[in-house]
């Protein structure tokens, strides 16, 4: 079995914002050469996430709006704890919700993705500079 890890670099915008990181992805699973696996794409951040949607112009403005507006009526009902020391808990409560990671089958050394798929990195508390990991475990 070969396990190739990449680490790619994302520049954020934001302060929430939609990040399609799918050449980034398909570049990296490439250059595992692995033909057949999987490729599990994670950030190590705690208010960003990363999944799997279509890129279609309305559907990423309706993410963006959700990870904005999905918490309010917790902020309304007395707000966040976390808010008294650094004012982002909204950030990490949304990563929360949209995940961390994702796992993509690998076929014929290509990330498996359907037609109106593409892998997004969202970005919640930016701008930043993100990590994005690709690990590619396979044959």
């Amino acid at each position: 079995m070969r396990v190739q890890h990449s680490e790619v670099p994302v520049q954020t915008g934001g302060p929430v914002r939609v990040h399609d990181v799918t050449a980034r992805v398909r570049e990296a699973v490439r250059g595992a050469s692995v033909r057949e696996g999987l490729a599990v794409v994670s950030v190590p951040h705690t208010t960003c996430a990363v999944c799997v949607n279509e890129n279609e112009a309305g559907l990423v403005s309706d993410i963006e709006r959700l990870a904005r507006q999905v918490l309010d009526p917790l902020a309304r009902d007395g707000g966040f704890a976390h808010d008294r020391i650094d004012d982002n808990a909204r950030a990490h409560l949304t990563s929360i919700l949209l995940g961390q990671q994702t796992t993509l089958a690998v076929h014929d050394g290509e990330p498996v993705l359907g037609t109106w798929q593409s892998v997004f990195l969202v970005e919640l508390d930016g701008p930043r500079t993100r990590r994005l990991h690709v690990q590619v475990l396979g044959e």
